[in-house]
């Protein structure tokens, strides 16, 4: 695939998931997946169907979007820096739902190989998001 061609492909992931479209990940994404960087949660499994669960949690606790902001590609990997909003409607294992809106911003390292995303590297603004769910206190000392 062309580095254009991959781009677009990592789009089109994040257009699907936050369309809620997770059954799509078996088109995109390779059945041995290997995220570098899983979320923060225990339980998940691994490779393609441990990142639907994970796209699933996410979708139904805090539905929303991703914003991609910037984009640059080279060889088979893209790197996508990324703003995701929700609302913290639904409970996310040991976090209560709170109702707030949240925020955080990423960048994402997808490596490709015959037409499918298969590795995952990712830097998260993990604190801010903590803050935003009640679970951290911001530097403040207040809840986010």
């Amino acid at each position: 695939m062309s580095i254009e061609e991959n781009k677009k492909l990592v789009r089109r992931y994040f257009q699907e998931i936050d369309a809620g479209n997770v059954d799509i990940l078996d088109e995109l994404v390779a059945e041995d997946y290997r995220d570098h960087s899983p979320p923060p949660f225990p339980g998940l499994g691994s490779g393609r169907e441990g990142l639907k669960q994970a796209f699933r949690l996410f979708w139904e606790a805090t539905p929303g979007t991703h914003e991609i902001e910037d984009q640059i590609a080279e060889g088979d990997k893209v790197v996508t820096r990324l703003t995701a909003r929700g609302v913290h409607e639904k409970d996310l294992p040991g976090i209560p739902a709170t109702g707030k809106p949240v925020e955080t911003t990423a960048v994402v390292i997808h490596r490709i190989e015959n037409g499918r995303l298969v590795e995952k590297w990712s830097e998260r603004d993990l604190v801010r998001l903590l803050q935003q769910l009640d679970v951290m206190p911001t530097p403040d000392g207040n809840a986010g």
